[in-house]
């Protein structure tokens, strides 16, 4: 089988997973005041949303929703 390192299906998965971890960190530094820099709190926070928003901008331009 050939994989394709440069299709949106992988870029899709790529981000989800930029994603979560971002997502992880934002949340476990939240929790134990790891972060005290409010600035890189919403540095971080908006990059969160920037990637958040590339996903739907691909999962948009591949078709329609699969669970609807």
């Amino acid at each position: 089988m050939e994989t394709n390192l440069h299709s949106p299906e992988r870029r899709l998965i790529e981000l989800r997973m930029a994603h979560s971890d971002l997502d992880a960190c934002i949340d476990l530094a939240s929790s134990q005041g790891g972060i005290k820099d409010e600035l890189l709190l919403q540095r971080l926070k908006k990059r969160r949303l920037g990637l958040r928003d590339a996903i739907f901008q691909l999962q948009r331009s591949l078709g329609p929703n699969e669970s609807a």
